[in-house]
């Protein structure tokens, strides 16, 4: 029994030598050794052997980048305004040793010399110029804390400002001024729209004019030259139709007796008027006649000599017959007596009755019958 003891109590001495002898760093730490509380050495990442009861890992240190994030502290700008600022740090220990002798606690020092140095930096600095110079703060914030903690065996990698948060009072006065920035804003863009677009209106309607004017314009040298056309053709048209009748009369040979008929055939339409009540044919009609035919034979246009027209119209390929002069003087005698007696009648029935009667005839009276023309 007193064997099983002994070898209990010597395989435990060996389980602590061993313990005491071998140490295991873990990879991106250091550790620190001390002889009898003295600095010995410092252990790399990896299996160690030291020697048991006499060297002591005091210290291990975490050789990674640390982030700390530091709650949010008062500081007072240039302007006399409180502001409330958190920062965040990133370093990283680059000499254990240092690290660990030359600072008690290495995390509260950086915090301690982060809020002093922060109002001295934005103790020199009014609030807008705070609010608008987050880059130059890290930067200078970052120099002095490097330059500070590099006897500490610390590198400050980055400090950046996570917030800064003013007064309320300043927040409202901040919102309004930016509301009435962002209102001034907003006016000027609408004026410089409203501005572009009378400009852009103005230009299209400038546009639209001159269009305008050049179509009415256009339209209107269109509209003459097509009246001078008109004009022209409408004119060349009465040209050729007033010698085509020209032609036709000279080639018929009118004479009074056809004139006659023709003031016959017009009689009538004279008397279609409405002021017109009472129409009287004369018993002297053929004498009128007579006379009216003998002065139009006389006019320009109807020689008694018919030597035939100077100037020709093409009246077609083919040319109408022309019955014999006798035969139309002849026939136009024969409707002038007509339209006579028909004129006569219709002014004088009751006359006209006892002509045909023969008890119609008076000492010194008119008998109704006109004289044929005289021939030409």
């Amino acid at each position: 029994m007193a064997v099983l003891i002994a070898l209990a109590i010597l395989l435990a001495f060996v389980v602590v030598l061993l313990a005491k002898t071998v140490q295991i760093v873990p990879q991106a730490r250091a550790g620190i050794v001390e002889r009898f509380g003295k600095y010995q050495q410092t252990l790399d990442a990896g299996l160690k052997i030291i020697v048991p009861f006499i060297d002591n890992v005091r210290y291990r240190i975490d050789l990674r980048e640390q982030v700390v994030s530091f709650p949010p502290q008062p500081v007072i700008t240039e302007d006399n305004l409180v502001v409330s600022i958190d920062t965040v740090i990133y370093f990283q220990v680059t000499d254990p040793v240092a690290a660990t002798y030359e600072i008690a606690n290495y995390i509260q020092a950086v915090e301690q010399l982060t809020m002093t140095s922060l109002r001295n930096i934005v103790g020199g600095m009014d609030l807008e110029e705070t609010l608008t110079s987050r880059d130059e703060i890290n930067t200078r914030l970052r120099g002095v804390l490097d330059e500070a903690t590099g006897k500490w065996g610390i590198r400050v990698n980055r400090v950046e400002l996570k917030g800064i948060d003013p007064p309320p009072s300043i927040k409202d006065s901040m919102e309004k001024q930016m509301r009435a920035d962002r209102d001034k804003r907003a006016a000027i863009l609408t004026a410089e729209g409203q501005r572009q677009s009378a400009i852009l209106s103005a230009e299209g309607m400038k546009q639209s004019a001159i269009l305008t004017a050049e179509g009415d314009r256009e339209s209107a040298i269109l509209r003459a030259q097509a009246d001078r056309e008109s004009q022209i053709l409408k004119a060349q048209g009465e040209g050729q139709a007033i010698q085509t009748v020209f032609q036709a009369i000279h080639d018929g040979q009118p004479d009074q007796s056809l004139l006659a008929y023709q003031y016959l055939q017009m009689m009538p339409k004279i008397a279609e008027g409405d002021a017109n009540k009472v129409w009287i044919v004369p018993s002297e009609i053929g004498r009128a006649l007579e006379g009216l035919g003998s002065t139009m034979s006389e006019m320009s246009g109807i020689p008694k000599d018919l030597p035939g027209p100077r100037t020709r119209v093409d009246m077609g390929s083919t040319s109408p017959e022309v019955p014999s002069v006798d035969a139309s003087k002849k026939a136009a005698n024969d409707a002038v007596q007509a339209a006579i007696r028909e004129a006569e009648e219709a002014a004088n029935p009751g006359r006209a009755r006892k002509a045909q009667s023969g008890t119609g005839d008076e000492p010194g009276g008119d008998t109704g019958a006109v004289p044929p023309p005289s021939q030409p």
